[in-house]
């Protein structure tokens, strides 16, 4: 038990948390002459391809079936497209770690649509926790709204990019648990997935912004390699597995610590400048997530 402990469940742990923490400073960089949705399609075409290598060597068969490829097909779609290309021009408006906490607030619509499918119940514990969580998070907004060096309407557009990307990364949560998703083989299904995905960002990509733009900038380059490696295909088996070994529940206080540390990193590297309304909105964010996750797990 103690080995589990430490190789299968605080190592993996670690890992997700600070790597997730730094792709969203990593994100922000990307932002510039290449058009958001290209960069998307760019990370996951290499995500794609690193994965089923991975699976290769593992021994994973990525035949998944016509109902599987559909699946991926869908999963892709909600997780590889939506969901980042709304984080990606989300970023263009708020500061990453604002993002990174919004983002923690992922649990919430989980729960809802869960609800809502699985008519999995809902208890007043975590509607409390939500709700000094959602308080947070309102204060924060208010800071960027009262702070902001541009149009204070493109903060709410922000918003509006973060609203839409969490429920499209929710969605694709709540696919995770459905009887086909538990028996198609997770990496094989991810690398469909990522692979479609790109597909399909490049053909909006290229309806939206035209032909590929690549910026041969070292820090875009290596970004974009940290993001597919790193922050996804490392990432999103180990974050599997300890839903599997903590369950959702636990595993999700990933979702607290992640937006702590990305909020750090914005203060140094974008010079986030907190004030008494800002600290105190992060603050009950992160105690109301705590609630709600506490609450969830019971």
């Amino acid at each position: 038990m103690a080995d589990d402990s430490r190789g299968g469940i605080v190592l993996p742990f670690i890992l997700v948390t600070l790597i997730w923490s730094s792709t969203w400073i990593v994100i922000r960089d990307q932002l510039g002459s290449v058009p958001a949705s290209w960069s998307v399609c760019y990370r996951f075409a290499l995500a794609g391809v690193a994965m089923m290598a991975f699976a290769r060597m593992r021994g994973v068969s990525l035949r998944i079936g016509g109902a599987g490829m559909m699946f991926a097909a869908l999963l892709g779609t909600a997780q590889f497209v939506l969901n980042f290309n709304f984080v990606y021009r989300a970023e263009e408006h708020l500061t990453s770690g604002v993002v990174a906490v919004f983002y923690a607030m992922l649990l919430i619509p989980n729960s809802i649509l869960a609800w809502i499918v699985f008519r999995q119940p809902v208890s007043r514990a975590f509607i409390a926790g939500s709700a000094v969580a959602m308080t947070g998070i309102a204060m924060m907004l208010v800071h960027e709204y009262r702070a902001a060096s541009v149009d204070p309407d493109k903060v709410l557009l922000g918003v509006g990019f973060s609203v839409i990307g969490l429920f499209s990364a929710s969605a694709a949560n709540v696919m995770q648990g459905m009887d086909i998703a538990r028996r198609l083989p997770m990496v094989a299904m991810l690398a469909w997935a990522m692979l479609i995905g790109a597909g399909i960002n490049a053909l909006f990509a290229w309806a939206t912004a035209g032909p590929p733009v690549v910026e041969l900038r070292l820090t875009y380059l290596l970004g974009i390699g940290w993001l597919a490696l790193a922050g996804s295909v490392v990432t999103f088996p180990l974050y599997f597995r300890l839903i599997q070994r903590l369950g959702a529940g636990r595993a999700a206080y990933t979702a607290v610590l992640i937006p702590v540390i990305a909020m750090l990193i914005s203060t140094l590297v974008e010079g986030y400048r907190w004030t008494g309304l800002a600290a105190s909105g992060a603050l009950l964010a992160i105690v109301g997530m705590v609630i709600a996750l506490r609450a969830k797990k019971a």
